[in-house]
């Protein structure tokens, strides 16, 4: 790993059933239910209506997809691209976003019993060149630690601990 890059892993117990939870958190709802109330995130392209993660094709850029704060304001995009799929319920993409060269996102939903399971979410990102001179490389894994902490705590706040 290179010294621009930084890694970020976050790990929540979650009170309902593994497949429950990764059917809901690979949708576009899930998503945005994941990000909100005051940022959203568009569906590439690629992701037709009525498709999750789950039925998009690995390998191929599925499209851009805009970060929005209060749902309307476009602050980053993700040129996502879906790179592996399982074992088990498990995505991994690769892309790139407006402010970094290399993103790299981790998911993974493990049962943990027959009515519980863990959600892990494991970050890598290296900013753009442009934005390492400005301090990106402190700023931007500040973000997205934040962005996923409020992720997985919506996550147990709909799911319950």
């Amino acid at each position: 790993m290179s010294e621009t890059r930084a890694t970020f892993e976050i790990t929540t117990a979650l009170a309902a059933p593994a497949v429950e939870v990764w059917d809901y958190a690979v949708s576009p709802d899930g998503i945005n239910y994941e990000l909100g109330p005051w940022v959203g995130m568009t569906m590439p392209a690629g992701i037709k209506p009525g498709m999750t993660i789950d039925d998009a094709p690995l390998g191929e850029k599925l499209g851009r997809s805009w970060i929005k704060v209060a749902r309307f304001l476009p602050v980053d995009f993700d040129d996502l691209c879906l790179a592996e799929r399982g074992p088990g319920l498990r995505f991994l993409e690769r892309s790139k976003l407006g402010s970094a060269s290399f993103w790299q996102h981790e998911r993974k939903v493990t049962p943990t019993g027959e009515a519980t399971c863990e959600m892990t979410d494991r970050l890598e990102i290296e900013v753009r060149a442009p934005l390492r001179r400005v301090g990106g490389t402190r700023i931007a894994p500040r973000i997205v630690r934040m962005l996923f902490t409020h992720r997985h705590k919506r996550l147990a706040e709909r799911w319950g601990q």
